[in-house]
């Protein structure tokens, strides 16, 4: 299946996307600059590929592991009150998805992050600090037993 961008012309394939966490042979982790949604997390696949149904089945179940892994521990580090996951790669097309803690007073919430934003004067609220060390840290524990 023939991918849209080159991997010499992918800002994916080029760099890390971001704060890398984590990595396994496969894919990669990295926390997302976005100071609106802290925790924004994403999960790219290392091979140059831009769709889930490029990969063969075990390669879709082990990235739906890591993206699952994010999951869990953003509800358990920032307790948000909902957890978008999304793999659109309309602007970047190499295979990755996103993993946003979301919170009712976020600046586009209902909305997806890339809405207009609020305009109502709602403040968000303080949000957990969470370093990288400690989020790598607890990505590495619950990615663990799928290693096993």
């Amino acid at each position: 299946m023939a991918v849209p961008a080159s991997p010499s012309a992918c800002p994916l394939c080029a760099t890390p996307g971001g704060q890398l966490l984590v990595e396994s042979p496969e894919w990669r982790i990295i926390r997302a600059e976005e100071p609106d949604y802290p925790g924004f997390l994403r999960v790219i696949w290392s091979r140059h590929a831009g769709e889930m149904s490029d990969l063969d089945d075990g390669e879709q179940q082990r990235l739906m592991a890591a993206v699952l892994a994010c999951e869990r521990v953003l509800r358990r580090l920032y307790a948000p009150d909902k957890v978008n996951l999304a793999s659109l790669g309309n602007m970047v097309p190499h295979l990755h998805w996103h993993i946003i803690p979301r919170w009712r007073d976020d600046p586009t919430f209902p909305g997806a992050i890339w809405a207009a934003r609020r305009t109502d004067g709602v403040a968000p609220a303080p949000r957990p600090a969470v370093d990288d060390r400690t989020l790598a840290e607890a990505l590495k524990a619950e990615l663990e037993p799928a290693k096993a």
